[in-house]
């Protein structure tokens, strides 16, 4: 979903240096971020043999590490 005609905040020389975008947008990237991460984290989990962690743990170690981001 992208839109037709982004606003941008410019600087004093006229360089783009921030966008401006609708929430709705916004938050479907930000779902779409998290979507991935899911994806690379259990990637990692696969190639991680021989190192199995209970379930449980494993939500809390992914918990862990979304809350220092």
């Amino acid at each position: 979903m992208l839109a037709k005609s982004n606003q941008f905040i410019t600087d004093e020389q006229g360089k783009k240096i921030a966008v401006i975008i609708p929430l709705k947008s916004y938050q479907k990237m930000l779902e779409d971020l998290e979507e991935l991460d899911d994806i690379r984290l259990y990637d990692e989990a696969k190639k991680a043999k021989g190192k199995a962690v209970p379930a449980s743990e494993a939500f809390k170690q992914l918990d862990a590490k979304r809350k220092k981001a």
